[in-house]
């Protein structure tokens, strides 16, 4: 899989991640659990490693955990979560929750999530960072609305990671955020890149344009990732999925040449036009 360098380290990390929002909020039912079992093993033999979770997700983070332990994957992984409350004590005891809820002992980054309360939850995690509990540090959100509070945030404080919303028909990162995390140095993290689904509705019965074969496109869901990663800023994208035969069509997505600015173009143009 293709790799981009997370600026403030220099260490690779494949373009193709897993989300888990939704999907990994399941019980201990083995039938529930089995599909994302082989979502991670695909993942993993694909080439990808970086899960992100969130304790916003309901049992992801247990799920995870438990699925990543069983796999033996644990040095395989990038581990990455979220913390998403208010108050000191209250940030600390979530982000402890999750290493227990994952399994380990040092999260490979912790985000502060939808940025809430700050400054306080960044002091927690750069906090951890030093004894080295975290590897690396990072803020996300997932509407276009908190893209200037993100510049805001990116172009004062020192973090290695940022996440949020991107795709061939959301571009707005493209004016601004985009470019200033590359000038910060901090590795990106992409959201939403199938807009929950929508772009899959508008391209039903739809066949592929045939130059796509050109950077080794054979599926919609290859086309909407291609055009995520080949933007130079972006790091690594993350769609959610439960599905087997999804995660291997995304992990495709990581293979192969990327369009080049010209031909991202006429595939923005193109789906517009659909």
């Amino acid at each position: 899989m293709l790799t981009r360098r997370i600026p403030s380290s220099g260490e690779l990390l494949p373009v193709i991640g897993l989300g888990t929002s939704d999907v990994f909020d399941v019980g201990a039912d083995e039938a529930a659990r089995a599909p994302l079992a082989q979502v991670l093993k695909i993942l993993l033999e694909a080439g990808g490693s970086l899960l992100d979770t969130s304790p916003m997700y309901g049992r992801a983070e247990g799920v995870s955990g438990e699925l990543v332990e069983a796999a033996g994957a644990r040095a395989r992984m990038f581990l990455a979560t979220k913390v998403w409350t208010t108050g000191k004590a209250e940030g600390l005891r979530q982000i402890e929750d999750s290493m227990r809820l994952l399994k380990t002992g040092v999260l490979d980054l912790v985000q502060v999530h939808n940025l809430v309360d700050l400054a306080t939850q960044l002091a927690n995690v750069r906090a951890l960072k030093e004894a080295g509990r975290v590897r690396y540090i990072g803020i996300t959100h997932y509407t276009v609305a908190a893209h200037a509070e993100l510049e805001r945030v990116i172009g004062r404080a020192a973090l290695d990671f940022v996440q949020f919303n991107y795709s061939i028909v959301t571009r707005d990162a493209e004016q601004r955020l985009l470019p200033l995390a590359a000038e910060r140095k901090v590795a990106v993290l992409v959201n939403r890149p199938y807009e929950d689904g929508a772009l899959f509705a508008r391209v039903r019965g739809k066949p592929l344009p045939e130059w796509a074969a050109e950077f080794g496109c054979t599926s919609w869901g290859q086309f909407f990732l291609k055009f995520i990663v080949s933007h130079p800023a972006v790091s690594c994208v993350i769609p959610a999925t439960s599905n087997p035969r999804h995660m291997l069509d995304n992990a495709a997505a990581g293979h192969g040449r990327l369009p080049e600015q010209p031909m991202r173009e006429k595939m923005a143009a193109y789906f517009a036009a659909l």
